[in-house]
């Protein structure tokens, strides 16, 4: 019998966010795991719109009646800091919204993502794995109101940082953690059940038309198809523009890692780390820092990716996004004598 593992998701929809949703749909169908809820948050785009995208995400995948918690408004993100819709599209979903089912949910009345982590961790201690792939904005206001309440997560699985390569936002910082610095010094500063998928391996992560073609094959029909296509041009287009790609015609599915690291560990080689957040460097602020000396550290809060295997994870997810938009169950894999 398989277990599903138990996710409640933290996004900011985002392209990148939008092909994990959909890819952790996918998975939910298979029956590996098991969407708690979902928090939305202010990030690539303003917390309203990461709102309607996250309900319109789940209807498209048939998650409709998942919880989709409102983002935490008043964390300490930087006033200097534009959001990403200039990557992602002013809705955050490549200017493509209208083309979805309106959402059934309503943001004024949802209740907001830190109750909704307090809740869910609380009434099942140890068995929910939290995925992070936007600002840390909700998980820090959920340990500021209930101190401890981030260590009832089985792991918290965090898409952000950098560390031996550049930043994308600064010439030092990755664009997760520099939006709200304070919170994810916060949220590093109090659990030792973190897991790090940084940009060192998600730039590895090239994306492109060819790929969302070989999944529209499967179904050209299917609304999900059309949105991954459509959804990849858009992208494709300002990562060129924004020249993230070095004029290479693909774009970057940071977030995907998230589910890799779950569903297909094979991908991706870790170092234990103790990380730190630097949030008063001019220049260096949401840098994520580690010791490299040689020495005693006993207080090593993360696990963190720097190794992937590109090819295979991107396999993995193209296979389950075909299933997806097939509407069937994966073949039966067994092992070979």
């Amino acid at each position: 019998m398989i277990q599903p593992i138990k996710i409640l998701l933290d996004t900011d929809p985002g392209g990148d966010d939008s092909f994990a949703f959909l890819w952790l749909q996918s998975l939910a169908k298979q029956g590996y795991a098991e969407i708690v809820a979902v928090t939305s948050v202010d990030g690539n785009v303003q917390a309203h719109h990461t709102f309607a995208a996250s309900c319109k995400l789940l209807q498209l995948g048939g998650f409709g009646q998942v919880e989709v918690g409102r983002g935490v408004i008043g964390g300490s993100a930087r006033q200097d800091m534009k959001n990403a819709g200039g990557i992602h599209g002013a809705d955050g979903m490549g200017n493509l919204s209208h083309t979805l089912s309106e959402p059934t949910q309503n943001y004024e009345t949802a209740r907001y993502a830190d109750d909704l982590l307090i809740e869910k961790l609380k009434a099942a201690p140890g068995e929910i794995t939290l995925v992070a792939i936007g600002p840390l904005t909700n998980l820090a206001a959920a340990e500021r109101r209930a101190a401890g309440v981030l260590n009832l997560a089985k792991q918290i699985v965090i898409m952000g940082g950098a560390f031996f390569c550049p930043g994308n936002v600064t010439p030092e910082a990755e664009f997760n953690i520099a939006y709200d610095a304070e919170a994810a010094k916060l949220v590093f500063g109090c659990c030792q059940n973190l897991v790090v998928l940084p940009i060192d391996v998600t730039h590895q992560l090239v994306f492109t038309p060819e790929l969302a073609q070989q999944i529209s094959r499967v179904q050209p029909d299917s609304p999900i198809s059309q949105f991954i296509v459509a959804l990849c041009d858009f992208m494709v287009g300002t990562a060129l523009a924004f020249r993230e790609m070095s004029g290479r015609q693909g774009f970057l599915v940071h977030d995907a890692a998230t589910l890799a690291y779950l569903f297909y560990p094979e991908t991706l080689l870790f170092r234990r780390m103790q990380v730190e957040i630097e949030t008063q460097g001019d220049w260096t602020r949401g840098k994520t820092v580690f010791d490299r000396r040689s020495g005693i550290k006993t207080a090593a809060n993360a696990w963190v990716a720097l190794e992937v295997d590109a090819a295979n994870l991107l396999a993995m997810l193209v296979a389950d996004l075909k299933l997806l938009v097939a509407g069937e169950p994966r073949p039966e894999f067994t092992l070979r004598e």
